[in-house]
């Protein structure tokens, strides 16, 4: 059985830039760098501890070895409990940022990285809250 989702791959133009863009805008980690044979995987998390992480690969590589896989970036929701930091973080940082949104599940904004792909963060607590209702009978 499935207990979880480990990681997620995310295929760019440049690994070790996509990289740097999560460690310095938002404080992912690395948790480990290889390069075999021409393929370059650096796996980063929000923290060495965390259940999910991305993998990045380079598109180009990955697309002559396999090239029957999506290489479109998966629409992924991120949990924050400092939306209004993080808003500010990316913004002073030049990140590409949407407004604050308020929906009823929570607020909600957009980003994106260096390449252009967008990510989009809740606030934690709506975001646990709404799960909890999902949960219940």
């Amino acid at each position: 059985m499935i207990q979880k989702i480990a990681q997620v791959m995310l295929y760019v133009n440049d690994p070790q830039k996509v990289a740097d863009f999560w460690i310095e805008s938002l404080d992912f980690v690395t948790i480990y760098k290889e390069n075999t044979q021409g393929i370059i995987q650096i796996v980063i998390a929000p923290s060495r501890d965390s259940e999910t992480q991305f993998v990045l690969f380079e598109r180009a590589v990955i697309e002559k070895l396999k090239p029957e896989l999506n290489f479109g970036t998966p629409s992924i929701l991120l949990a924050s409990q400092e939306l209004d930091a993080l808003y500010q973080k990316l913004q002073k940082a030049g990140v590409t940022v949407g407004k604050v949104v308020h929906r009823p599940q929570g607020r909600v904004f957009n980003f994106a990285d260096p390449e252009g792909h967008y990510f989009a963060v809740m606030e934690e607590p709506f975001l646990l809250d709404l799960i909890d209702r999902h949960k219940k009978p």
